[in-house]
């Protein structure tokens, strides 16, 4: 049996083969099971939360859409409770914004502590059509409300914004854990997940279960891509996951014209990997 899901987005489409056996044909045996250590499963762990982010970027957010970062004056140190009511009022004010011309406010967020106790808040939002523009709308509310300055930048699809979904959910370093611990159990949890709008795309793949196909001519001739795609050679991963014994193969395709690519087909190079 294998199982191929299907991930579609506006300028791509991702898939994921899994199946028994070095390439899934019939009368071939998993590879052996093992049990995987406490930091195997932490950084499995960490792979499903990147993934899961990278995606719900991808579907609902376009290169020129904000990456923004929201600080607080210069040796402000505030309870976190006030940084949570001045979040909250800074998206209450966005939000009425948007409203007001007619568009959508989404938005992906996480708090972050720094190596020295300062807080500052990073946010992913929607373009903002028309006059003022969304970088001068961002700065005039949370001046507004703190006082303080925001970091403007436009997001960059490269990698399917793997870097920044890399950053929204990374685990904190040593020195941000000793200022971690001067807050409250529920107060560390909020600083080390993200949050995001309700109105957000939530990605669920198109699943297909097959009985009798192999991917051994896949991986001898290459992945071909759809018409009007190629496929990006950094996508390709083959190989065994360690853990339950089962091959797998994931690779993108994007659309023709959105990067520079041919459609040609692509080798899937071989590698152990956890994911």
């Amino acid at each position: 049996m294998i199982n191929i899901s299907k991930y579609t987005f506006y300028d791509s489409v991702e898939y994921e083969y899994k199946f028994a056996g070095n390439y899934g044909a019939k009368g071939e045996k998993r590879a052996k099971r093992r049990k995987a250590t406490p930091e195997q499963m932490k950084r499995q762990n960490q792979w499903i939360r990147e993934t899961k982010v990278r995606r719900l970027i991808k579907a609902n957010f376009r290169p020129g859409d904000l990456w923004e970062t929201l600080k607080y004056p210069k040796g402000t140190r505030k309870p976190f409770a006030d940084v949570v009511d001045d979040m909250s009022e800074f998206l209450k004010q966005m939000r009425k914004e948007y409203r007001s011309r007619g568009q959508p406010f989404k938005w992906v967020n996480r708090i972050e502590i720094g190596a020295r106790g300062g807080i500052h808040m990073h946010i992913i939002i929607n373009r903002l059509q028309g006059e003022p523009g969304t970088d001068l709308v961002v700065q005039r509310i949370w001046e507004g409300i703190t006082g303080g300055c925001v970091n403007h930048q436009n997001l960059y699809a490269a990698g399917g914004y793997k870097n920044l979904a890399k950053y929204l959910t990374k685990p904190v370093n040593e020195e941000q854990e000793k200022q971690l611990s001067l807050f409250e159990p529920e107060e560390q949890k909020k600083m080390l997940r993200y949050s995001s709008s309700r109105n957000l795309i939530r990605p669920e793949p198109e699943v297909k279960k097959y009985r009798r196909r192999t991917v051994r001519k896949m991986v001898e001739e290459g992945i071909r891509p759809q018409p009007g795609y190629y496929i990006d050679p950094e996508s390709v991963y083959y190989g065994i996951n360690p853990y339950n014994g089962t091959t797998y193969l994931k690779y993108t395709e994007c659309r023709l014209g959105t990067k520079d690519g041919t459609a040609q087909p692509v080798k899937p190079k071989w590698q152990e990997d956890s994911g």
